[in-house]
């Protein structure tokens, strides 16, 4: 019960506890007084100090404190000072040498004795000799071995021996834990109960099959890949009791089929692209083999997209299939007026390290006036790009990286009007100093091979300026000129963004950020923003506010301000 006792004051000892208000501590620090100040602490606030009962009581919950974490030796002097309101308890402590451990045996029976889990567990997180001794680790390697039995199917794991004993003289302790494992539990039979789809599909989603051990984490994949087929609006995952099965466990998983029709409205502000009204209308499933139907529309002053998508999985639903895409866009902005019609068929493969690559073929025809150049594109270009995005979660990750490179190819062999080869790449990084402290790193380059850029529609030249590109300056204002002055568009692209972010109060963010880059032909002029923004982490993204001066423009020109929802990276 001493031992149990020590654990818990010793767990307790990572929070911080404020100093009992009645009781001054003298001679120690660090950890060791943490500890004895968060015991001190859930005495009342008023005692009578004079009381050689309370003293002594006070003496000996010291002395427990300094235990759990491996002081056995110490010696406290009590004295009172101050007077009235004003008077304390002074207690002037030596705390002595700890005890170190002298011997530590952790040993894995059963089958989980040749687990790798197991083995780096007791190698990485195990006590080791001449540490100090600590009954909140000892307890914690224990909670720990008892967790992991858990996660990978031990469910007849338990204790043989837990031992921890202590020497006070020898200054020394002792750690003896025998933990028989038992036989690992293995995946069973799958049943899919309430399902629309055909149960090959389905089973092409599983991350395991039966017969094979089991882990807890892939019945936490599962259901986020059920979830992820978006097929289903309820998804509830069952498994057998393990005393119910003979190592064994069947899994049940009863799904309730999403509605056959969505239909989602907004209203949304940009500095980009200023006020938009939003209509999305999708059909998840369309037949018992998962196709399913996307369409959108977005509608801007500068800006109009209707864009429409159907999507067919092949026999490995998450992991490959196919998808054509049609889309129409309006634009006028800048020097930029155009009308595109686009129709593409792609075909999506997860690879290994969760990179996906995208083979597509993309028919594009658009008129279009750039400045004094107009005319109209007719081009057909096959494509291949590989991407991969990863984040911690929650609206405003602490870390998260996202990759992107992509080619398409255009020649009149295949009935394009021109010929070219364009590449586009975009990578970024969010990363953490602490719970308060972010940053952002992020590049946009891009690179059109051919001798004429005006021989391209405006949807493949190159712009930069924005939100999202470099801050300071409007949205696709920065690009070569023709002899009037009107914007051109580039053939080259590169910008960069640095940002450091300082959380302020909850999910209110505090930003400060440097933009630079250019798009060029023949020479590049680097244009420079810097500013300061705000964050709000909110449910449905974050929300950013920036204040952005541009350096290279006109002092009258050079304040901007940027507003944006969505994705940072």
């Amino acid at each position: 019960m001493l031992y149990r006792t020590l654990a818990i004051l010793a767990l307790l000892a990572a929070s911080a506890a404020a100093a009992h208000p009645q009781i001054e501590l003298k001679g120690v620090s660090g950890p060791l007084a943490e500890n004895i100040e968060l015991y001190l602490d859930r005495l009342p606030a008023k005692n009578n100090l004079g009381s050689r009962r309370f003293q002594n009581k006070v003496i000996e919950d010291v002395k427990l404190a300094g235990r759990a974490v491996g002081y056995y030796r110490m010696t406290i002097e009590p004295s009172l000072v101050g007077k009235d309101k004003k008077q304390k308890l002074r207690l002037t402590i030596k705390p002595g040498e700890a005890l170190r451990l002298k011997s530590v045996k952790v040993e894995i029976l059963g089958e989980a004795s040749t687990d790798p889990e197991f083995i780096q567990l007791v190698k990485q997180v195990g006590p080791k000799v001449n540490h100090r001794v600590h009954h909140g680790r000892y307890e914690e390697i224990k909670n720990q071995l008892n967790s992991l039995a858990l996660r990978r199917g031990y469910f007849q794991a338990k204790f043989v021996k837990q031992e921890l004993s202590v020497a006070p003289r020898l200054l020394q302790g002792f750690i003896h834990i025998q933990f028989d494992s038992g036989p690992r539990y293995h995946f069973g039979e799958v049943a899919f109960e309430g399902s629309q789809i055909r149960d090959e599909r389905l089973r092409s989603l599983l991350p395991f099959q039966p017969g094979e051990p089991y882990l807890s984490s892939q019945l936490g994949e599962l259901n986020q890949r059920l979830a992820e087929s978006n097929w289903f609006r309820t998804i509830d995952v069952t498994v057998d009791e393990p005393e119910n099965a003979e190592q064994q466990l069947a899994v049940t998983i009863k799904v309730e089929p999403q509605v056959r029709n969505t239909v989602e409205t907004g209203v949304g502000y940009s500095t980009d692209l200023g006020p938009r009204v939003k209509l999305n209308w999708n059909r998840p499933w369309l037949n018992d083999r998962g196709h399913s139907f996307n369409s959108r529309m977005a509608l801007s002053g500068p800006e109009q997209t209707v864009e429409a998508g159907y999507k067919w999985p092949k026999k490995n639903v998450s992991n490959d299939f196919y998808k054509l895409n049609f889309g129409i866009k309006n634009k006028d902005i800048e020097d930029t007026r155009s009308q595109e019609y686009n129709t593409a068929l792609e075909r999506h493969w997860l690879l290994a390290d969760d990179w996906y690559r995208t083979v597509s073929l993309r028919w594009l025809y658009e008129d279009y006036e750039q400045g004094l150049d107009s005319g109209s594109a007719n081009l057909i270009m096959p494509g291949v790009s590989f991407s991969r995005s990863w984040d911690s979660g929650g609206s405003m990750p602490s870390e998260a990286s996202r990759y992107l490179i992509g080619t398409e190819i255009s020649d009149p062999a295949w009935g394009s009007d021109s010929s070219f080869v364009r590449i586009r790449s975009r990578v970024g990084w969010i990363g953490s100093f602490s719970e308060d402290h972010r940053y952002l790193v992020r590049f946009d380059a891009g690179a059109i091979f051919r001798e004429a850029i005006t021989e391209l529609p405006p949807s493949l030249r190159f712009f930069a300026g924005g939100d999202n590109s470099i801050r300071g300056y409007s949205y696709e204002s920065i690009s070569p000129v023709d002899a009037d002055g009107n914007l051109l568009g580039a053939r080259y692209l590169a910008t960069a963004a640095l940002e450091y972010q300082y959380r302020v109060s909850g999910n209110w963010w505090a930003a400060a950020f440097f933009d630079a880059g250019s798009a060029w032909n023949d020479k590049a002029e680097i244009y420079r923003g810097v500013g300061l923004g705000v964050r709000w982490a909110s449910p449905v993204g974050p929300i950013r506010i920036d204040v952005a001066w541009g350096l290279d423009v006109p002092s009258d020109q050079a304040l901007q301000l940027h507003f944006s929802l969505g994705p940072e990276l």
